[in-house]
């Protein structure tokens, strides 16, 4: 018998299948990549430094993360970063620089076209 891969949490699963069910209604390609990238296997899912974030993005950008921000790092513009999970240093460096952490629903909520939004890792 094959292994599953891909996520076997719930909240995940409602998750994505909320972003697979706005891709396909609404015609938009952007949910259904972050959608296809959520269902990977935890190990496979990104990791982003609040360093990387720093050199790769500018001021008051809006950048979403398919996994997790950890908190190695320094960030000297305030963003707006949506992701799976936050590290409680990574918030705290992030919310210090004058930016947001929201979750990936939040996001979706906010903006549902998935417009000027960069995905990093």
């Amino acid at each position: 018998m094959v292994k599953r891969t891909g996520s076997t949490n719930e909240q995940i699963l409602s998750l994505i299948s909320v972003l697979q069910k706005e891709a396909s209604v609404n015609k938009i390609d952007f949910w259904k990549r972050i959608a296809f990238d959520l269902n990977k296997p935890s190990r496979q899912r990104r990791e982003v430094n609040i360093s990387k974030l720093n050199r790769h993005t500018q001021n008051n950008e809006t950048v979403i993360v398919p996994g997790k921000v950890l908190g190695s790092g320094s960030l000297d513009h305030p963003l707006v970063i949506a992701a799976l999970t936050f590290s409680q240093s990574a918030r705290n460096i992030i919310e210090q620089a004058k930016g947001k952490c929201l979750t990936i629903g939040e996001l979706l909520k906010q903006n549902p076209q998935g417009k000027n939004i960069r995905i990093i890792g």
